[in-house]
């Protein structure tokens, strides 16, 4: 059996999509529980310190490439009916609620922590701080961990949909 170019790009497209939603669900149940226990300045400094670190090739592909190949892998099933409106489900999803809620909400928050000069701050004001920062930040996190396992679920079901039609041919 030979692959094509439209089972190959959903099969990335699902992929990336999974690994984004394993990132964001591995992300919530081990690293906000694991940052709970530590003080509110290296909490910070550790906010800091990840927020420069993800920035990197290798989250970038996951996380940008999974809409751009969910989004290619739409227009290329829309003469297939149902998968097309699946796979147009996992990608407004993820845009939206995975996309969307980072830039328009972690990234703001990551960014005003970046530029504090935290060893300046008495214990007090770093408490302050890291609620301003925290409690919020792990909400937006919950709700973009939620649209990326969504959106992969939808992908998924794609996936299934596609080879059942390929089988029925």
């Amino acid at each position: 059996m030979e692959l094509t170019t439209k089972q190959i790009t959903l099969f990335i497209g699902v992929l990336l999509t999974g690994l984004s939603a394993g990132l964001f669900y591995a992300w919530a149940v081990s690293v906000i529980p694991g940052t709970r226990r530590i003080t509110d300045l290296v909490y910070l400094e550790t906010m800091q310190s990840i927020n420069k670190a993800i920035i990197n090739p290798a989250f970038m592909i996951i996380f940008f490439g999974s809409v751009v190949l969910l989004g290619i892998s739409t227009a290329q099933h829309y003469q297939s009916g149902s998968i097309f409106w699946v796979l147009l489900a996992a990608t407004v999803t993820y845009l939206i609620g995975t996309i969307g809620v980072t830039g328009m909400g972690n990234v703001p928050l990551n960014d005003a922590l970046e530029v504090l000069k935290l060893n300046k701050f008495s214990l007090n004001e770093l408490a302050t701080m890291r609620k301003e920062y925290e409690t919020p930040w792990n909400r937006l996190h919950m709700i973009r961990t939620v649209f990326s396992v969504l959106s992969f679920a939808l992908a998924l079901a794609a996936v299934f949909m596609n080879s059942r039609t390929n089988f029925n041919q």
